[in-house]
């Protein structure tokens, strides 16, 4: 009997060519934006609907525009009352406490009062914001709620109403991420206005360029770019959105601390970390904060910022 022990010969699997792909949407009154490379041919009608799904349902969680959200359900309770809220939602605000602990309570998820008294919600500015706020001595959010993130349920111990603009979106662009992920996806750049999460360079290893705006109302000019293989990137402002009151325009970031806009301080952040929820949430407390104080946070906790100063005129 003869054996033969040698090896068939290797057989060189074929090489996939990735295409670039796009699909887009609306999502929490502006739209998301799928960039990713995938086999030309790719069916985009199940990816789309998996993409528009998650970022539905961050917005039927965590809107304050919709009455009908869970977050605003939680605002509607009294204190001292458990209020079951979907995985999602529980994270985010668990993630919001923390945050605002950290950076002691320069972020807060407690100033919807305050949102809305200044013009930034549905309704219009009250004409003395400040006075039309929750009355009394202000407390952070994270003194003022309890989170069972095993039951899944949370209580006000004092009265609170909670906003997560500053980290919603966020957390709507790792949901994105999620999606192309889930799909074996590799090589992608997903998007909710400033906030944008990279994955894996391009196919031929290079990055994802970035483009950081020029802090310039009416104007779309980049500032400067950054490169991305992996990781997330946010950067809030003040010069996007803002309202005249007596003839003064105010930014749409709330300092809590003194209970009105932030003023005099850098016009944009630009925070550089692993999940676009985190990246989100620190670029408002470091705009808050300032260069200084925030610079000096953001160090301590390993954070990478671009702090853009107000130009002088």
């Amino acid at each position: 009997m003869r054996t033969d022990l040698s090896q068939p010969p290797i057989q060189s699997l074929p090489i996939v060519s990735l295409a670039r792909q796009v699909i887009n949407g609306p999502t929490m009154g502006t739209r998301y934006s799928a960039v990713f490379c995938a086999p030309a041919g790719t069916d985009h009608r199940e990816l789309s609907r998996g993409l528009q799904a998650a970022v539905d349902a961050v917005d039927a969680q965590m809107s304050t525009w919709k009455p009908d959200s869970d977050l605003m359900r939680l605002n509607r309770l009294e204190t001292g009352i458990w209020c079951d809220v979907p995985s999602q939602l529980c994270a985010v605000l668990a993630a919001g406490l923390e945050i605002g602990r950290l950076s002691e309570g320069a972020f807060d998820i407690g100033v919807g009062d305050l949102v809305s008294a200044w013009g930034f919600g549905s309704n219009p500015a009250a004409e003395k914001p400040q006075a039309a706020a929750n009355p009394g001595p202000r407390r952070p959010a994270h003194l003022c709620l309890e989170i069972d993130t095993e039951r899944l349920r949370v209580r006000k111990l004092t009265k609170v109403t909670l906003d997560l603009s500053g980290i919603a979106k966020g957390f709507g662009v790792d949901e994105l991420a999620r999606v192309l992920g889930s799909q074996g996806i590799v090589h992608f750049l997903v998007s909710i206005d400033g906030e944008l999460c990279a994955s894996g360079g391009k196919p031929d290893g290079t990055p994802w360029r970035v483009a950081v705006e020029k802090p310039k109302a009416g104007s779309r000019e980049p500032e400067g770019v950054l490169e991305l293989f992996d990781g997330a990137v946010a950067t809030s402002g003040d010069y996007r959105h803002f309202v005249d009151i007596d003839g003064v325009r105010y930014g749409h970031t709330i300092d809590p601390r003194r209970q009105e806009p932030v003023v005099n301080g850098p016009t944009a952040v630009t925070v550089l970390a692993e999940t676009c929820m985190t990246a989100d949430a620190w670029a408002t407390a470091l705009l808050i904060l300032g260069p200084t104080a925030g610079g000096a946070i953001a160090a301590a906790h390993g954070l990478e910022a671009l702090f853009i100063n107000r130009p002088h005129d």
